[in-house]
């Protein structure tokens, strides 16, 4: 897959999650900023290995999402606590596999699209 496309689409990712904090407040933009947050881990995995299968890169994000969150029940260094957060919340777990459900369901729809006529 070509970087172009990825790097267009994290930068609609960070994009997206601004705007979400700016339009809403409370749950709806927590949570859609905790699905958008594996979309771009997803894209990054992207970055590094363009030939990666969706699947992995899936699970690759949903899994550095989880690590993330599971190490928030220890203590994060207060210079990283910005990015990483600070404190653990469980149902964060199902809205990073959301976002790696959807970041998938691109990717595939994306490889599946027809040539480009020339």
């Amino acid at each position: 897959m070509s970087r172009l496309p990825v790097t267009l689409a994290a930068a609609l990712t960070i994009a997206a999650g601004l705007g979400v904090r700016v339009v809403w407040d409370g749950p709806v933009s927590k949570y859609a900023g905790d699905a958008l947050y594996t979309v771009l881990i997803y894209a990054l995995v992207l970055l590094i290995r363009p030939v990666i299968r969706p699947w992995v890169a899936a699970l690759m994000a949903t899994g550095l999402s989880w690590a993330i969150e599971f190490a928030q029940l220890t203590e994060i260094p207060s210079v990283l606590r910005p990015v990483l957060g600070s404190t653990f919340n469980p149902p964060d777990l199902f809205w990073y596999a959301a976002g790696a459900g959807a970041a998938f369901a691109a990717h595939v729809l994306w490889l599946r699209r027809p040539p480009a006529c020339p």
